[in-house]
């Protein structure tokens, strides 16, 4: 029996991660050498309040900088297939999904808006008895509501 194609491949893009490493790399030398020399010299003078605030605010984003490169150490693409994803699949093996779609002010967020992403939702190539989509109104408004009623007629 052979085994199925994948859904998603990851490609990993290498001359990027050559280049973010050497960057990492030369980063990590220079924040080194920083904290090497703001030590030393609290060793040679005494240390003021400023200096303290400098060395800990340098030591503070260099730890920030590190949990950072963490998504840099080894980038890549990811290829999708979703094509395959109905191939093997009958309509009854297929999950309930909800989709929510939330909403407070009309003025930055327009009805009309709001009912064009309500009926790409409702359009989406999945059995209907499958797929919910609500709608939450935190600002109560009167315009969406009427919207609303209007895609629902129309979808």
């Amino acid at each position: 029996m052979e085994a199925p194609p994948p859904y998603s491949l990851c490609n990993p893009n290498k001359k990027s991660t050559i280049i973010n490493r050497s960057y990492a790399l030369l980063h990590s030398v220079a924040i080194s050498s920083l904290i090497f020399y703001r030590l030393s010299s609290f060793f040679h003078s005494t240390p003021s309040l400023p200096l303290l605030l400098a060395f800990t605010s340098e030591l503070i984003l260099s730890v920030l900088w590190l949990l950072s490169q963490a998504f840099l150490w080894r980038p890549f693409t990811r290829q999708t297939f979703p094509e395959r994803l109905l191939q093997d699949k009958n309509d009854d093996e297929l999950p309930a999904i909800d989709l929510f779609i939330c909403t407070a002010d009309p003025e930055k967020e327009p009805p009309l808006e709001v009912m064009n992403t309500v009926l790409s939702a409702m359009a989406m190539d999945y059995p209907a008895e499958k797929l919910s989509v609500y709608v939450s109104d935190d600002g109560g408004c009167g315009l969406t509501l009427y919207a609303m009623k209007e895609a629902w007629e129309f979808g």
